[in-house]
């Protein structure tokens, strides 16, 4: 049976899996449907960790927000930001100061449906539905421009690169955003990677060949020199549950085990 309830858009093809969905999935959150499940089971044959992966990316997300709020970040902008399950940007920044402001942008029209219903009665967050590596787009939106671009940003792309390209010139789209926002500004990012465990992540590879989101991992090199700008704070790019890890929160005995690697950096 199709599923279908109000915050479907129409038109949207529920045979054809998508990577927010999984994640959605894979988080323990119910705005996915069958093919998405299927896609999910057979990533989870060929990453056995893939729900701890996913937990562990949240949970960097988590820090890498509360961080750039010490930092005097009080501004987000979240690209790639996927459908809203609990521990979303928003929710973390306002909860440390009410008056943070927080602009989601991704291109799944699910994503896209759920933030709206999500953010319909919070004024100081947004969703702008657009493709991250169309940058104009993204920075021309109203909600985008609602922004202080004269005050430091924080940008995060968390579990989002793997999902572009090398013809798309990731290493461009990054410096594009790098160089709309303020001295001062700051980056949070995560990506899938081959460094970790090579094996799993090419079988991962395969399975994702037929959802509409194909996988590019890359390794710390690669990592380091698409985020060329951004002054890379201690400890540097290391897997997800490595970065600034909570006691007894985020422990794993080989952090490895993540899958992801993770830094965040300052703009110059």
């Amino acid at each position: 049976m199709t599923e279908l309830t109000s915050w479907v858009p129409e038109g949207v093809d529920l045979e054809r899996p998508s990577a927010a969905r999984l994640y959605d999935y894979l988080l323990g959150g119910a705005h996915n449907f069958a093919h998405d499940r299927e896609l999910a089971h057979r990533f989870l044959k060929a990453q056995p960790n893939a729900r701890e992966i996913a937990r562990h990316n949240r949970a960097f997300l988590r820090r890498g927000v509360l961080f750039m709020i010490d930092h005097g970040v009080r501004q987000f902008l979240d690209l790639g930001s996927g459908i809203p399950t609990v521990g979303n940007v928003h929710e973390i920044a306002q909860q440390a100061d009410p008056g943070a402001r927080v602009v989601y942008v991704d291109y799944e029209e699910v994503a896209h449906a759920h933030s709206a219903l999500l953010l319909a009665d919070n004024p100081l967050a947004d969703i702008v539905q657009a493709d991250l590596t169309r940058p104009g787009d993204v920075l021309g939106a109203p909600a985008t421009q609602a922004l202080d671009f004269t005050q430091p940003i924080g940008l995060i792309m968390a579990g989002v690169f793997h999902f572009v390209a090398p013809d798309r010139d990731p290493a461009g789209v990054i410096a594009a955003y790098r160089d709309a926002v303020a001295p001062g500004s700051w980056l949070v990012f995560s990506q899938f990677t081959r460094d970790l465990m090579p094996a799993e992540m090419d079988r991962v590879v395969e399975v994702m060949k037929s959802s509409r989101d194909q996988m590019y991992p890359r390794g710390r090199a690669e990592i380091t020199a698409l985020v060329d700008g951004f002054d890379i704070v201690e400890p540097g790019v290391v897997p997800t549950a490595a970065w600034r890890p909570e006691p007894g929160l985020d422990d794993w005995a080989d952090p490895r085990r993540s899958g992801i690697l993770a830094c965040v950096g300052r703009k110059r």
